[in-house]
């Protein structure tokens, strides 16, 4: 046990050690949030991935049934329906938008996917909370 948590000591020592040092200046937001037809596209994708789930699983919440003649139970149909969300969704929003994505947008319609309407939400909170994720603003 002792072997363990020195390691873990260990490594939070290390983890210490990359910290990054404090900016004094004011932080100022390069982008307040992402564009709402992205926020409409993501809702719109989490809905219809939420509607291939529970098409996979023949309408059932917990798709255990063992007569279906269905190779996916819900754990393979959540993972199809999310990652197919995840690679489609940011496609259609850089098709209505017709710019490239931001990364806040990106990692919204991303996390919209994995967990449907509210993981967008989340995700734009968390970007909120640390405005150094959005990276620096290139001049032109």
């Amino acid at each position: 046990m002792k072997k363990y948590l020195s390691l873990f000591v260990v490594a939070l020592a290390a983890l210490a050690l990359l910290c990054q040092t404090a900016d004094a200046r004011t932080k100022v937001r390069v982008n307040k949030g992402a564009d709402q037809r992205v926020v409409a596209v993501g809702i719109g994708a989490s809905i219809a991935s939420t509607a291939a789930f529970f098409a996979l699983n023949e309408w059932r919440w917990n798709g255990n049934n063992w007569n279906n003649s269905s190779a996916l139970n819900a754990g393979g149909a959540y993972a199809l329906t999310s990652l197919g969300c995840a690679v489609i969704s940011p496609m259609v929003a850089t098709a209505i938008v017709n710019r490239p994505l931001t990364m806040r947008e990106g990692h919204v319609l991303v996390g919209s996917c994995f967990i449907p309407i509210i993981g967008g939400y989340l995700v734009n909170a968390a970007f909120d909370a640390n405005p150094q994720w959005e990276g620096k603003k290139r001049r032109r």
